[in-house]
């Protein structure tokens, strides 16, 4: 294994951030030497703890120090004679940790909860006395956290330690950014390790912990867990990706003259905001080597235009597009439509005189707080006034600030009915690296359902209804019926249709074509328990079934009756061209009937006159079709996927009680044109099981 993978240091000259952290390291190891030294004196703050109240203070200016001392001073005194197995004093731990949180922004319950989180682990100190001298906040995150370690290190593979990890975390998101400041810290220090069990701990951190810090937008762990878990299971690309750098680093870098070209524009402009050079981490320049080949001086870093306003973001964009060439496929905006993980900035890239193209981020500060730190960001979740739960509450703390795949990864792994199914959709969804919106139609409302790229209508429905999807018979998406397979794009608005009817189930193959942990969890918890595919009262009576879709009435036909309002008979449907006669009904409108219903017959025998009408030049129509079929499950599902494959729309759908095994259907549909019904009607004859199909 190459020294860098077990000694950090060996690149930081590399780039800026990297220097900052061997500057912390070194920092670390003077703490530890403050830390023998024993604590301060009682009016003054600690010497170790110095370096974490400076980048406090940085974020919260007016923070009350006090109680960051008051932990110290517990931790240093319980941990005191304990060592690492650097050598180093074991308080420097949980000091690293600590700084790092406080780096990223944390505020201070975070932090005292971080001096604090290996006492009740490792020493005497007991949860009531935490709970006693810092308050119920602190304790039911150290208790978490606590809880987090029992499981994390020796069984940290098992699938089962990874559903108590997510529910310990959706109970609190700070005690998960407390779990990765201490993996980052412990991954920094891995080199005392034998090797089998670096690669152990870098592999739990590769699958888990880095996907869990990307979707709690913590960038900052995030990329340099990425690089140290790189050095160590990926040694040799690493050492060809630190030679790139290197190399890169004794050429003439062509981004600080774009940046002060970009300074100069917006300067112009009379726009205010900081221009900066964001150079790449490790992994980040391994990939775009691996997907552009030879690498330019501009691909080793990107521009980072910080402003106020959410609005001079769109001001800068402007001035960028104008004044260089944009390249427009690179375009992306992250604040109208933010990220799942919290993030928000406007991507694109420009290219320049020089030949050089350049990417370019642009975010306000506060929107680069949240990119670089996440929720760590966005101190704490809950409301003022609001007195947390006690460790050991039943209920679930609310947290207003928690993502919502979190929230969803909550949910499902309730209902995983084994830890090996838990474990394999987590893992899915872990390796989703990109959501889309949809907006759903019931009734009158509308609203937003998040859910993973190459979601289907199956996802969206069990998204909405939980188990009542079981009985989702199709879908209109952006108002065109689909079947329920169909995957779904960002922006799609969807309307499920269900069928209200307790023999309903989902077919098998709907796992082919689900994607998230609760559509796929509760289809094959359904399939498990109907394993014959049949519901539970397939053979009992039920009432009538009604599908009935937003489309109101309408169609083709004139009445010779000046500016008279038309509509067709629900009782026959007519369409063109058929031969019609008209009524003159209450209100003054003209409802149309087919010439051969008896509604007709029945007007004329009150002394009724009918009014002429005839059909419009323009094709499409409304029909309604009785469809008689022998009872089976999906059969409604199938024979709507058949109406839909014909471009035709469905009004409203009736199925009425099964006799004797027998099923009728009765659907008024919306054709786009009336020489496709007898093809339509062809289509549902052949459907398994239906003997007939005509007009109403």
């Amino acid at each position: 294994m190459s020294a860098e993978a077990t000694n950090p240091e060996a690149h930081a000259e590399m780039r800026p951030e990297l220097r900052r952290r061997g500057r912390t390291r070194l920092d670390l190891r003077r703490l530890g030497r403050a830390a023998l030294l024993g604590p301060a004196s009682r009016d003054r703050l600690p010497d170790a703890i110095g370096h974490v109240a400076e980048a406090h203070r940085a974020h919260h200016p007016d923070a009350d120090l006090s109680i960051l001392r008051r932990a110290y001073l517990l931790a240093e005194t319980s941990h005191r004679g304990q060592m690492r197995k650097s050598g180093e004093p074991y308080i420097t731990h949980p000091l690293a940790v600590t700084l790092i949180l406080a780096e990223l922004g944390a505020e201070t319950t975070t932090l005292t909860a971080s001096l604090l989180h290996d006492t009740v682990e490792d020493t005497d100190v007991t949860l009531d006395q935490v709970r006693a001298e810092f308050g119920d906040e602190v304790c039911f995150i150290v208790d978490g956290v606590t809880k987090v370690e029992k499981i994390d290190y020796g069984a940290a593979a098992e699938p089962e330690t990874f559903r108590k990890m997510l529910v310990a975390t959706g109970n609190d998101v700070r005690v998960m950014s407390i779990k990765l400041a201490d993996r980052l810290h412990n991954m920094r220090t891995l080199g005392v390790m034998r090797p089998e069990k670096q690669a152990r701990i870098a592999k739990v951190t590769r699958d888990v912990l880095i996907p869990l810090a990307e979707r709690l937008g913590v960038q900052a762990l995030k990329t340099e867990l990425e690089d140290l878990v790189f050095a160590i299971l990926h040694p040799e690309e690493y050492e060809q990706t630190r030679a790139l750098i290197a190399a890169h680093a004794g050429d003439a870098d062509p981004l600080p003259a774009i940046a002060d070209s970009v300074r100069a524009v917006l300067r112009d402009a009379g726009i205010a905001a900081e221009v900066q050079v964001r150079p790449r981490h490790f992994v980040s320049v391994h990939r775009i080597s691996r997907t552009r080949g030879e690498l330019r001086g501009s691909d080793f870093g990107r521009i980072l235009v910080l402003v106020a306003e959410n609005a001079d973001c769109y001001g800068v964009l402007g001035e960028l597009h104008t004044c260089f060439t944009p390249v427009v496929s690179e375009f992306k905006d992250f604040i109208a439509a933010p990220k799942f993980n919290l993030y928000q900035s406007l991507h694109t890239a420009v290219a320049v005189p020089e030949g050089y193209v350049a990417e370019v981020i642009v975010r306000t500060r506060q929107m680069h707080r949240v990119a670089e730190a996440g929720v760590v960001a966005l101190g704490n979740p809950y409301t003022t006034g609001t007195r947390p739960e006690a460790p050991d509450s039943d209920e679930e703390r609310v947290d207003p600030t928690r993502p919502g795949w979190l929230s969803r990864l909550l949910d499902w792994q309730q209902s995983a009915p084994d830890p090996d199914t838990f474990w394999s959709v987590l893992r899915a969804e872990l390796a989703q690296d990109r959501e889309i919106t949809v907006f759903r139609e019931d009734g009158d409302a509308t609203a937003a359902i998040s859910l993973p790229a190459g979601a289907s209508c199956i996802d969206a429905a069990y998204a909405q209804y939980g188990e009542a999807a079981h009985g989702c018979i199709g879908a209109r998406v952006n108002g065109r019926l689909t079947s329920l397979s169909s995957p779904l794009s960002d922006g799609d608005t969807v309307q499920l249709l269900l069928a209200h009817d307790a023999s309903s189930g989902p077919a098998a193959d709907w796992l082919e074509h689900a994607r998230t942990p609760a559509a796929r969890i509760a289809i094959g918890s359904w399939l498990a328990a109907h394993p014959d595919g049949a519901g539970p009262a397939t053979a009992a009576p039920r009432a009538p079934l009604s599908v009935t879709g937003l489309r109101g009435g309408g169609g083709n036909a004139v009445a010779d009756l000046p500016d008279a309002h038309v509509r067709l008979a629900g009782c026959c449907t007519p369409v063109p061209p058929d031969a019609v006669a008209g009524f003159v009904v209450r209100g003054g409108a003209v409802t149309v009937h087919r010439i051969h219903c008896p509604a007709v017959a029945q007007m004329r025998s009150v002394g009724r006159t009918s009014v002429a009408v005839h059909w419009r030049a323009t094709a499409d129509c409304r029909v309604t079709l009785l469809a008689e079929s022998f009872g089976r499950p999906h059969l409604l599902a199938d024979l709507t996927e058949a109406i839909a494959r014909q471009g035709v729309e469905v009004v409203s759908a009736t199925v009425e009680p099964p006799v004797e095994q027998r099923v009728r259907h009765s659907y008024t549909l919306q054709l786009p044109d009336a020489t496709g019904l007898p093809a339509l009607m062809r289509a549902m004859r052949d459907v398994p099981g239906v003997y007939d199909v005509s007009r109403a």
